[in-house]
C-alpha cells in the first residue's frame, strides 16, 4: 500500500492568464469538456491512491467547495425523473472514502506559502502537491504519472519531482532540474543536485523542467516555516526544496504522459480538444468537425498570418 496519502491542491490563484473568464468564476472551475479542470486533478489524485485532499483557497472560490459538496435539490430532481446516469456522475465525483477539507491562504505570498497553509492538516505525513493548472493526461496508459511518482517514494524514500523536456530555447521560461546529465528515461526518476528558476539557455543545466507535481516529505512543512521570501518577494516551494537538497534525495520523475496548461487560454484549448477525442459521447462528433470544417479554416488563417507577417 501507498504511504502517501495526503494530497495538497493550491487553488487560491486570481487566474489573470485566463481573463475575463475567470473573473466571475473560479479558473479550476472552468470546464474541459464536461468536468471542471479541478474535477480532472481530484480524480487523478483518487486514481493514484490518495485519501485525504487538502484545498488551498480564499475568498470568492467557495464554486470550488460547493462542487465537491452534495446537491440535494438537484440530486433529488433528477432521481424523479429517472436521469440515473447523470445522477451517478454527480454523486460519485469522489469515493465515500476519500475526505476533501479546504484551509485558506489569506494572502498570495507564492507556492511555498500557499503549501505551508496547510501544514497542520499534514501532520508532518509524506503528500503529494498538485498544481491545478496543468492537466497530466495518462490516456490508455496502465497507470498514471502521479502513481508512478509515488511508488518511486515509497520504493526508495526520495522526494519526487516530476519533469518534462521543452525545447532549449524556451528554458528560460521554467523551473529547470540538474541532473548533471543523468537525465531519466520517461517513467523513471534520477536523483536531483540542485534546480534553477528560468535559466538563460547557455548556463541551463538541462532541459527538463517542473511539471507541477511533486511527492515530498513531512519535512518539507517544516523547511517553509523558515524560508524567506525570495523570488517575486515569495516565499517559493523551489526555495525549500533546495534546502531539502542538503539533507536528503530528492529525484527527478520523467513523466510518461502529456500535459495541458490550463492556466493560459492556448493550452486550456488544446486541453478540451484533446480531452474530447477521447470522451466517448464526443470524441467521433469532434473529429469529423475537425476535419470537414475547422482543418481548412485553420490552414486559411495560417496562411493570412503568414502573409500580414
Amino acid at each position: 500500500m501507498n504511504t502517501v496519502r495526503k494530497a495538497v491542491i493550491p487553488v487560491a490563484g486570481l487566474g489573470t492568464r485566463v481573463l475575463p473568464a475567470s473573473k466571475a468564476i473560479p479558473k479550476e472551475m472552468m470546464p474541459v469538456v464536461d468536468k471542471p479542470v479541478i474535477q480532472h486533478v481530484v480524480e487523478e489524485a483518487v486514481s493514484a491512491g490518495i485519501k485525504e485532499i487538502i484545498l488551498v483557497t480564499r475568498s470568492g472560490k467557495s464554486a470550488i467547495e460547493d462542487h465537491f459538496d452534495k446537491h440535494y435539490e438537484l440530486e433529488a430532481e433528477l432521481a424523479r425523473k429517472n436521469k440515473t446516469a447523470i445522477l451517478e456522475s454527480i454523486r460519485n465525483i469522489v469515493p465515500a472514502d476519500v475526505t476533501i477539507s479546504s484551509v485558506r491562504q489569506p494572502e498570495a505570498l507564492g507556492l511555498g506559502h500557499a503549501v505551508h497553509c496547510a501544514a497542520s492538516l499534514i501532520n508532518n505525513e509524506p503528500f503529494a502537491v498538485i498544481l491545478p493548472d496543468v492537466l497530466v493526461n495518462n490516456y490508455q496508459q496502465d497507470t498514471t504519472d502521479l502513481d508512478l511518482m509515488i511508488k518511486a517514494y515509497d520504493a526508495k524514500a526520495a522526494g519526487q519531482i516530476m519533469v518534462e523536456a521543452v525545447p532549449d530555447e524556451k528554458v528560460h521560461l521554467y523551473g529547470i532540474v540538474d541532473c548533471q546529465g543523468n537525465d531519466p528515461a520517461a517513467g523513471e526518476s534520477v536523483a536531483i543536485t540542485g534546480m534553477v528558476e528560468k535559466p538563460a539557455q547557455e548556463v541551463a543545466p538541462s532541459n527538463l523542467s517542473v511539471v507541477g507535481r511533486y511527492v515530498l516529505p513531512g519535512r518539507v512543512m517544516e523547511l517553509l516555516s523558515t524560508t524567506k521570501p525570495g523570488a517575486g518577494g515569495e516565499i517559493q516551494l523551489t526555495d525549500a526544496l533546495d534546502e531539502l537538497l542538503k539533507e536528503q534525495a530528492v529525484d527527478a520523475y520523467r513523466m510518461t504522459g502529456k500535459t495541458y496548461d490550463c492556466g493560459n487560454k492556448l493550452g486550456y484549448l488544446q486541453a478540451n480538444l484533446a480531452y474530447g477525442l477521447q470522451h466517448p459521447e464526443t470524441a467521433e462528433g469532434l473529429a469529423q468537425l475537425l476535419q470537414q470544417e475547422f482543418l481548412q479554416e485553420a490552414l486559411e488563417q495560417k496562411e493570412l498570418l503568414k502573409q500580414e507577417a
